[in-house]
Formats: C-alpha cells, structure tokens, sequence
C-alpha cells in the first residue's frame, strides 16, 4: 500500500504559489500592508482605495470638516430667488449668515416692513430648505440713510420717508 503522493504536490504547490505571491488571499491577508514591497491587491470587495464619485468623495470632505450646516446655508443664499419667490428677491437680498442669523437687506422700508410681516412664511421656507434649528434668527434690514457729511448741508429731519 503505498500513499498518493497527490496531497503532499497540492500542499508543496500552494506553499511554493504563497513563496512566489500568487497564491490565493483572503480578506485579512489582503489588507494588510506589508514591508516587503509586496503589492497588495484589494481583493473582490470595497475597500478604502477603490475610486469613487466626485460628488461622494466632496460629501465625505464636507462631513469630515463638519461643513454640511455652512454649505446647505451657503446653498439657501445663493438660491434665495426660489426660495422668497421672485417678487421678494427682486427687493430684499440674502446678504450673509453668521452664527445662525440671516441678515436679509431690504432696498426700501416698505419692502423690509412687508418681509417681516411675512416671516412666518420666510421662515418656514427657509427652515425647509436648510433645514429645523439652523437659522436660530432672521435679521430684516431696509436702506440705510445718505451720509450727512461735507460744508454743504440743510439742517432739519432731512428725508425721513424712505429710510428707516
């Protein structure tokens, strides 16, 4: 009775492919890095160095850099024209958000009186679009008044009408 040689050329050929870095790996074998210069080959499933879409890897840096808030705000101003609607946007602008204000810059009082006698509306969309609890204020400016400086100058109320 002699044995089958067959088993000891299967084990000596995986040892011999393993020497020469064609042999089979796992997935706790492939991710290891190894110091011998050897590539390392993902293997059949994702791994961190597969490619990726522009548009996730900027959402991952944007979650990394805790930006979603900022850009989604970013985002509302630059889109405020659908969010009041046109014949809002067309007199009061989105000018800035800073720790949680909204400051809105009206181009008349009129204007800036109507915006805020419409904010439950204003903040609904806005709260919307950015989401609950990101805009903690919104802030409604109208124009401010001329400079009154120079030699030159009438002295009294000045116009009173248009600015405050």
């Amino acid at each position: 009775m002699t044995e089958s040689p067959e088993p000891e050329r299967d084990l000596a050929s995986s040892l011999l492919d393993r020497a020469r870095g064609t042999g089979v790996r796992t997935p706790a074998t492939s991710r290891r890095r190894r110091t011998t210069g050897e590539p390392v080959y993902s293997g059949p499933g994702p791994d961190d160095r597969d490619p990726v879409t522009a548009a996730t890897a900027v959402a991952a840096f944007v979650d990394e850099r805790d930006w979603r808030e900022r850009t989604r705000m970013a985002a509302a101003i630059a889109n405020w024209d659908r969010i009041a609607g046109a014949d809002i946007a067309a007199h009061v602008v989105a000018e800035s958000f800073e720790s949680g204000v909204l400051l809105l810059q009206a181009d008349s009082t009129a204007w800036a009186t109507q915006v805020r006698l419409l904010m439950p509306m204003v903040r609904r969309r806005v709260d919307a679009e950015v989401g609950a609890g990101v805009v903690t204020e919104i802030v409604v400016r109208g124009p401010a008044a001329p400079a009154r400086r120079g030699g030159w100058r009438v002295k009294g109320r000045g116009p009173r009408d248009d600015y405050g």
